[in-house]
């Protein structure tokens, strides 16, 4: 880990019920107390398999995801990976290959996943790409990390979760509108945006008192 996190640019350092977490425009966060890096719905091999179905996705798509995983786990250099869900999106194809190199170059890194409804592999495919599996909700100290939002979140418990690809729309001058993923925390729930570059969004409508951070040009930038 860099000595200084603060020198990485356009990250934004947010507390949440005593613990930091490091919002990173790559649509990532570090847990700082836990060394862990958290990333939902990453999709991989989402572009393979549209391409498979004759869709004219562009290669780089997929490797633009390859490239930002990378410079995180370079940048943060954490203990522990943990994929909030849909690590990966169909059946097996040759990214898992590819994931499978990564967690072995990363060897002194621990990868977890949180298992989410994409995540349809054997358990023998995700132990071969060195990947432990939990069920949802996994609990580390006052934290629920799930893939689905919890309908009811325990008490004295805070859940953080992926799966809805959260957004919100910001306005301009001249009805100028645009759609932006972000990171949600209401009071006692956290939306993770979606990692995958090939990916949409659901746009989310703040409550009195959520606090949003939208990823706008390598930043990220707190709107309320």
């Amino acid at each position: 880990m860099v000595e200084n996190l603060s020198q990485i640019q356009g990250i934004y350092r947010y507390e949440k019920e005593g613990q930091h977490f490091w919002l990173h425009p790559f649509r990532a966060a570090y847990w700082e107390e836990e060394k862990i890096l958290l990333i939902a719905d990453l999709h991989l091999g989402k572009v393979q398999h549209f391409r498979k179905a004759g869709i004219a996705v562009p290669a780089s798509v997929g490797q633009e995801n390859w490239d930002r995983l990378i410079s995180l786990l370079w940048d943060f250099q954490p203990e522990r990976v943990l994929f909030l869900g849909d690590l990966f999106h169909s059946e097996y194809n040759r990214d898992w290959e590819e994931l499978r190199s990564l967690t072995q170059q990363f060897g002194a890194i621990s990868f977890e996943l949180v298992e989410g409804n994409h995540d349809i592999l054997s358990p023998e495919t995700y132990r071969a790409a060195r990947l432990q599996v939990h069920e949802e909700p996994y609990r580390i100290g006052r934290f629920l990390l799930s893939h689905h939002p919890m309908e009811k979140v325990p008490e004295s418990s805070y859940n953080l979760a992926g799966h809805i690809h959260p957004g919100v729309v910001l306005g301009g001058m001249g009805r100028q509108r645009m759609r932006l993923p972000c990171f949600w925390f209401g009071k006692v729930q956290a939306l993770m945006p979606a990692f995958g570059a090939f990916t949409g969004t659901a746009v989310v409508k703040p409550k009195a008192g959520d606090e949003v951070f939208v990823l706008a040009e390598e930043h990220v930038v707190q709107v309320c």
